[in-house]
């Protein structure tokens, strides 16, 4: 070919890599405006993620340094919070048990909150009820008032689209009336779920359901003006069942949609291959600890040498590491 264009070698690849890159960076920028008016809340690390799906060999520091460099980034504005939750009440509390549970699957665990909706000459307020494995609104209700019957419809909610299995769900919530309430627990019981409640003054305890809020109100309610009631229930309604659930990239889930997430959840983790320690009998692990490896080979009864535990352990033990 160079030869039939009467040019050498050397000079079309100087003149190819004076021209295809910045075609190629000129490519990439054109993809990435055009993803980011699709997507206008998203950042650069779920932008990179549409990318690198779509065949783009690229990373995530290089779509942050061309959208500032296209002043694509944005920053969030901190708005006027009304109180949505009164603790001050003679109701029980439950003990958190959402602490230490890791869910596997989903209605193993529901997470449920209530926040604030603005609209043009007065608020209204919006209960929602998760389930933490996929992060999916299962529920939701929408109201002008704070009273127990606005957690209870996004409950029933809750219960009408999922099959609960009696003892087997929790459901965490902070400690505000509206969950404490002796309506709203009756629902839980006769339904087969276990209460669990935050504690006090700790509002991470419901940190899945707190980021939630944290997504609808940046990539719904702050950027919209709601005439009345019937415009935010739809518009929110078109928001939870469609661009939330269905199409929304979550890094919790890997960036995949939460409906994607139930239908195909990732394989179980490989168990973690033992130390050293638990490899040898108790009196051994003991000595493995005081260092001594005479010791260690006593307990063994000789055996600790074939145990090959690896460079590390070796070096940390100060013996020899032989290989496999």
């Amino acid at each position: 070919m160079c030869a039939l264009a009467g040019v050498g070698r050397a000079g079309y690849y100087r003149a190819w890599q004076a021209s295809a890159p910045l075609r190629e960076a000129t490519e990439l920028r054109h993809r990435i405006q055009l993803l980011r008016v699709e997507h206008r809340h998203y950042g650069h690390r779920r932008i990179a993620v549409l990318l690198q799906r779509s065949g783009w060999p690229v990373n995530r520091k290089r779509v942050l340094r061309l959208m500032r460099e296209d002043n694509l980034l944005c920053l969030p504005r901190r708005r006027f919070v009304p109180v949505t939750t009164d603790s001050r009440h003679r109701w029980p509390f439950y003990a958190n048990l959402a602490a230490g549970l890791r869910p596997g699957a989903v209605n193993q665990l529901w997470v449920a909150d209530i926040t604030y909706v603005r609209l043009q000459e007065a608020f209204i307020y919006l209960a929602v009820l998760l389930d933490a494995f996929s992060r999916k609104v299962i529920g939701w209700a929408l109201a002008e008032h704070l009273q127990a019957s606005l957690a209870i419809a996004a409950l029933e909610m809750a219960l009408a689209r999922r099959a609960v299995v009696p003892g087997v769900l929790v459901h965490h919530s902070d400690r505000g009336i509206q969950y404490a309430c002796a309506d709203y627990a009756e629902r839980l019981i006769r339904a087969g779920i276990v209460p669990s409640m935050s504690r006090v003054g700790r509002p991470w305890d419901n940190a899945v359901a707190e980021s939630f809020m944290r997504t609808l109100k940046r990539e719904e309610v702050d950027g919209r003006e709601y005439r009345d009631l019937d415009s935010a229930r739809a518009s929110i309604e078109a928001f939870l069942d469609t661009t939330y659930n269905r199409q929304r990239l979550h890094s919790a889930l890997g960036y995949w949609p939460p409906e994607q997430f139930e239908q195909s959840p990732p394989p179980p983790a490989q168990p973690a291959r033992p130390a050293v320690a638990d490899a040898v009998p108790s009196d051994a692990s003991l000595c493995l600890r005081q260092r001594d490896r005479r010791q260690a080979r006593a307990a063994c009864g000789g055996r600790f040498a074939r145990l090959d535990p690896g460079p590390a352990a070796a070096a940390w033990l100060g013996i020899g590491f032989r290989g496999r």
